[in-house]
């Protein structure tokens, strides 16, 4: 009965814990709004402007010196295409630099004088193309209609000089190799599904531990000695501690992690791929390791404004080292190292492996047994810390106890040599 007991009084010393770091997520204004308004806007936000997965009638100007037929033929299929509108003509490059600079246009396309002659001539015809490399969905559709349209024009002249006498003849001299292009993993060829898993998966630990840290640091604030864990008979043990705060983080997460990965895909109409019972096993270590991870750097955090400046930096540096926005083949060991220690690198892979280019969970079960490994080893450095912090804050509520005794035995003898004082009949 002793151990049942036992058990029993370390339950409600959890859910007590629990209930205090919920209230704490509900009142503070600064924990309310990492861990539940931003994963709930932002979100909807940023795939809101990433939607509009492709652009059409990017604006360019053409700086002509050819004046040829075949310089308009070129002008105006660009032109005619979807991506490119051609808004003005220029007399030379430096005045087509000019509208490009003040953002009237996107691109130039530059005909030298010499091209009609060169193509006569059966030589090669070059046509410079300059882009604003700003946005690369500009460049994307500029580039490409310049490639696309030189294509079609050079195809029309090999059948005018090939000498063939039948269509099939003229598609085997233009095309010998067919071939077929159909974008499987991303059929819009676009932006959003390209990036945005990524960034959800991303969001679900930095705002996790920027929560975390936040109510750590006002922990601390509030704190006479400025310990992480308060002076209070419930917090008796770092199992009961660990266990109470990372109960309540979870219950929250559980919803923001439906939310980021199950609704807002779905309200944009980005690619999912993924199963339920997948998901499920994913999700379920990646939220125990960011939430293990956020409770081991929230024990290094002073003050709160110390987790923003530390996670927020590292933001967009860890969204290249999880291998999506950059080929994993080319970061060197050194920074895949480090991209290991944190749980986005693994959850971030095996998200995009199963959502978007439709894997299993048996394809990715090397990120997945990583993620438990997270889970174990920041559990364990978690209580590490946390035990520390437990014996510091024991240790300055024995030595604030001392002080207490100390001052009340000081205001006893006073008050003894006081009476004394005014008792002429006892003695001194």
């Amino acid at each position: 009965m002793s151990i049942f007991h036992k058990l029993y009084g370390a339950i409600q010393d959890a859910a007590f814990i629990w209930h205090e770091e919920m209230k704490q997520v509900l009142k503070d204004e600064g924990v309310l709004i990492f861990c539940i308004i931003v994963p709930i806007v932002y979100p909807l936000l940023y795939s809101w402007i990433y939607n509009n997965e492709v652009v059409h009638e990017v604006p360019v100007v053409v700086v002509d010196q050819s004046h040829s037929q075949l310089s308009r033929q070129f002008i105006r299929m660009c032109d005619a295409s979807p991506d490119v509108k051609v808004i003005s003509y220029a007399g030379n490059i430096e005045e087509a630099k000019s509208v490009v600079s003040r953002q009237a246009a996107k691109g130039i396309y530059l005909i030298p004088a010499d091209f009609a002659t060169h193509i006569n001539r059966m030589e090669q015809g070059v046509i410079s193309v300059y882009c604003d490399m700003s946005l690369m969905l500009t460049y994307k559709a500029i580039y490409q209609t310049s490639v696309a349209v030189s294509q079609t024009m050079g195809a029309e002249i090999q059948k005018r000089v090939s000498g063939n006498y039948t269509d099939r003849e003229d598609l085997i001299t233009t095309r010998p190799l067919d071939f077929a292009d159909v974008p499987i993993f991303n059929p819009a060829g676009g932006y959003g599904n390209f990036i945005i898993p990524a960034v959800l998966m991303l969001i679900l630990q930095q705002t996790l531990v920027l929560g975390i840290g936040l109510a750590a640091g006002t922990a601390r604030e509030r704190n006479r000695f400025e310990d992480l864990v308060p002076i209070h008979k419930c917090y008796g043990g770092v199992y009961r501690i660990v266990g109470g705060k990372a109960m309540c983080y979870i219950m929250i997460y559980i919803f923001m992690a439906a939310w980021l990965t199950i609704i807002v895909p779905r309200l944009f109409s980005f690619l999912t791929l993924i199963h339920w019972q997948d998901l499920l096993a994913l999700m379920i270590p990646y939220l125990l390791a960011c939430v293990f991870f956020g409770m081991t750097v929230s024990c290094l955090v002073r003050y709160r404004e110390n987790v923003m400046l530390i996670m927020v930096f590292v933001s967009v540096p860890l969204l290249f080292l999880s291998g999506v926005s950059w080929p994993q083949s080319n970061i060197p060991g050194v920074w895949q190292g480090i991209s290991w220690l944190f749980p986005s690198t693994f959850g971030i892979r095996a998200f995009v492996r199963m959502n978007t280019l439709g894997g299993t969970l048996s394809d990715v079960l090397l990120e997945v047994r990583c993620l438990w490994i997270h889970v174990a080893v920041y559990f364990g450095v978690a209580c590490l810390v946390y035990g520390h912090q437990l014996r510091l804050s024991r240790k300055h509520a024995r030595e604030r106890l001392i002080y207490l005794r100390r001052k009340r035995e000081i205001r006893q003898q006073l008050k003894q040599r006081h009476s004394r004082t005014d008792n002429p009949k006892l003695p001194h």
